[in-house]
């Protein structure tokens, strides 16, 4: 079943705030700085907003729609986390496993000293698999700086859907590491080792993975890492040139099969699918009497694992907000306080390259998303999103 519409005063929300929150993602259609958006929050188990405001496309300036199609990016990263908590429930994964146990090319690694990628040491411990939920692997991305280590990813393409997974993990394996593992918290491209690690022990594509364990048991048809013929005219599309006169970025093309299944950063998907899969967290591993984890997993995936790992500088630390630490694929909130946005303790969230963000609010049964396509903007309406939609409680 689809989440019931309610009024928002039924569930402790405000239907003037909200209307606000339109408003004001309206106002920003006006000005030209947003395309368009679907608007998305939930509370007791029960939907007290699902509007769209602006432009699907804004090259035939069709209206945007609430089964519109979005890149999510980083928010696939979410969804492959649950797949490998779902191996590791079967007992077919240990978190504790070293990542070379089942990628043999991933065994004694060596790591960049001062930054430099000509001089090497070995790695003092093997990464695991817990460190590539926690992104604390050693690795990085060649978009979060301009370091030695960094420009070799950058020079191999690592970027590139033209190779496959198994072919990705064997040229990443090949490169230093940016740190030690288990020592520093370094966003990278660890979500996508962790898909092909999914490949080797489900002896199956990590997209047919995913269908058949998730999707299909959540009910979200419109999930995928591509977007089938019928339904390209159902795909959101940011502005040509960046609004505020950035450069814009190019976003990847959804129309056909790309050879690499990014579990990083690939799937497609909708506001409704979305929320389905939010839902699903929120009630602990189940959604319409479907159970794919356990309450007290997803609990285990949404506390704090980096403990005193400290956080790298840099793009990494601006991705983590102060008062804020990390999980198995969700930043995890541990003060009141402290972060410049609103949000109780124990709220996870986690958002897209293209501007999709999400959080979950389990002290106040509440979960919310905003999905749009807009690269540049996308730290201003991450934070808009959440100060309004906190202002729209009652209670």
């Amino acid at each position: 079943m689809t989440l019931q519409n309610v009024s928002p005063e039924k569930v402790g929300l405000s239907s003037e705030r909200l209307a606000r929150l339109m408003a004001v993602l309206q106002r920003e259609v006006a000005d030209q700085r947003l395309p368009g958006a679907v608007a998305v929050v939930a509370r007791h188990g029960k939907l007290a907003l699902m509007d769209s405001v602006g432009q699907l496309n804004p090259r035939t300036g069709e209206a945007m729609h609430n089964d519109a199609r979005f890149r999510i990016y980083s928010m696939t990263k979410p969804i492959v986390s649950v797949a490998a908590m779902m191996l590791v429930e079967q007992g077919r994964l240990l978190l504790a496993d070293p990542v070379a146990k089942y990628l043999p090319e991933f065994a004694q690694q060596n790591v960049a000293m001062n930054g430099e990628a000509t001089e090497l040491q070995p790695v003092m411990r093997d990464a695991t698999v817990h460190d590539l939920l926690r992104h604390t692997a050693g690795l990085t991305y060649e978009f979060l700086g301009s370091g030695p280590v960094q420009r070799q990813y950058a020079q191999l393409r690592l970027g590139s859907r033209d190779r496959s997974l198994a072919d990705f993990t064997q040229q990443l394996a090949a490169l230093p590491l940016m740190y030690q593992p288990g020592q520093m918290f370094e966003y990278s491209r660890a979500t996508d080792v962790l898909g092909r690690v999914i490949e080797v022990i489900s002896a199956q594509p990590l997209q047919q993975f995913l269908q058949e364990q998730l999707f299909e048991p959540l009910r979200m048809p419109n999930t995928a890492f591509t977007v089938p013929p019928e339904f390209h005219d159902h795909i959101a599309e940011p502005f040509a040139r960046d609004p505020d006169g950035g450069l814009q970025m190019k976003v990847i093309d959804v129309r056909t099969d790309a050879t690499l299944a990014s579990g990083g950063g690939g799937l497609i998907s909708t506001a409704q699918d979305y929320a389905r899969f939010l839902h699903f967290l929120l009630n602990r591993g189940e959604l319409d009497g479907v159970r794919l984890l356990g309450p007290r997993t997803v609990d285990f995936m949404t506390t704090d694992h980096l403990g005193d790992i400290p956080v790298a500088p840099g793009g990494s630390r601006a991705l983590l907000p102060a008062g804020h630490g990390f999980g198995l694929g969700f930043a995890v909130r541990k003060h009141l306080g402290v972060a410049p946005v609103p949000g109780s303790v124990g709220t996870y969230f986690w958002g897209g390259l293209a501007g999709t963000s999400f959080f979950v609010d389990p002290a106040l049964d509440m979960f919310a998303c905003l999905m749009l396509q807009a690269p540049n903007q996308r730290e201003y309406y991450r934070m808009l999103f959440r100060d309004m939609v906190y202002a729209a409680l009652l209670d």
